[in-house]
């Protein structure tokens, strides 16, 4: 069975307020002292308000759901101990009036030399889903086949409309402030793995960007594991979304490479169109139509109905049919995670929306 990991992001928040609060080092700290932590789970971030987690590598979704259940309530917990609390939400519904403070690295110091304001609106957090990949060459091949995919899997996973106390108007607010970096966006069509390293190669000479690191695009080759690495996804209010979206992003992945060894021809599409597709995604979410692999626009609905039957194989194959469907089916009766953080603006203010993220960021 294919293999899965999968990274997510969280806010660290004032309780009461619903502001971001720079305590990241403590909570890092504290969470690696107890016993549900291993060495190399738990990560810090561009900013002091992030950390991130790693889930081990995983054969299974019931895997995945466990570590991501355990590393929330381990960082949960590890927060509360320090007067603050993890928020699994795309972007910080509220900023403080100066930037928050970034983490003391090389990496991240230039990074803010090169883009301070940038950096001071980084405050979004993602879910990043690895798969693994025989090959550098097939994890290039594959990504070629599923970047027609990436909007619809954005759409589904918005949770990211609020910022500086307002709802954007956007259902994932998100991909707009990632898009704005120099490499970022919908990933190009490469005609092999020579072509692909010879392009980021020249984006590095060229000083644009300072490591493949800043390959800022939606879904692109890891450079530290043998997997393609999904990234278009908003961080997920709960974990059990968060695991049909791996369970989505691994059958998507085994789909692509079914097609790629049977020999079918890729569905191409043009960069811009794609990149309007996206943008589409991010602005509507799952309110509105969405844009299928041949450029028609069709509803929200139609389309994953469209994505799952063009993946069902997969999921049969893996037994997370069941599950996977499951869980789709509960998200579009209930909303995504923007479609509940403006019911709760609307419900009860900002208060109502700290309330939703605090509560469902620690459930299963």
């Amino acid at each position: 069975m294919t293999t899965i990991g999968v990274e997510e992001e969280y806010l660290l928040v004032d309780p009461v307020t619903g502001l971001p609060v720079p305590m990241a080092d403590k909570v890092r700290a504290a969470a690696g002292l107890g016993h549900l932590v291993a060495d190399q789970e738990v990560h810090c971030e561009l900013l002091q308000a992030q950390v991130e987690v790693a889930t081990p590598v995983c054969a299974s979704l019931e895997e995945v759901g466990g570590h991501l259940y355990r590393l929330r309530h381990a960082i949960g917990s590890a927060a509360e101990a320090h007067g603050c609390r993890i928020a699994a939400c795309g972007t910080s519904p509220l900023r403080h009036g100066h930037p928050v403070a970034v983490t003391d690295q090389a990496r991240y110091r230039a990074m803010l030399a090169q883009a301070p304001q940038l950096v001071a609106e980084q405050l979004v957090n993602g879910m990043h889903v690895h798969v693994g990949v025989p090959s550098r060459e097939t994890g290039l091949r594959i990504m070629n086949r599923i970047r027609v995919w990436l909007p619809t899997l954005t759409a589904l996973s918005a949770n990211s409309p609020l910022w500086d106390g307002h709802d954007t108007g956007f259902a994932s607010w998100r991909t707009v402030i990632f898009s704005r970096w120099p490499v970022s966006g919908m990933p190009p069509h490469f005609s092999d793995i020579a072509d692909h390293d010879r392009r980021v190669q020249r984006l590095l000479d060229s000083g644009l960007i300072s490591d493949t690191g800043q390959l800022y695009w939606q879904a692109r080759l890891s450079e530290r594991y043998p997997t393609i690495e999904v990234r278009c996804l908003d961080v997920q209010l709960r974990a059990d979304d968060a695991v049909m979206l791996t369970g989505l992003v691994r059958a998507l992945v085994e789909t692509a490479l079914a097609e790629t060894t049977a020999g079918a021809p890729t569905l191409d599409c043009d960069q811009e169109l794609l990149q309007a597709s996206m943008w589409h995604a991010a602005r509507h979410g799952l309110s509105s139509t969405l844009v299928d692999p041949s450029g028609r626009q069709r509803r929200a609905g139609e389309m994953l109905y469209e994505l799952l039957r063009h993946i069902a194989p997969a999921l049969e194959a893996s037994g997370d049919s069941r599950q996977v469907t499951g869980l789709v089916h509960r998200l579009l009766q209930d909303g995504t995670g923007a479609d509940r953080q403006r019911a709760a603006l609307l419900d009860g203010g900002l208060p109502a929306v700290t309330a939703l993220v605090l509560a469902q960021s620690t459930m299963p």
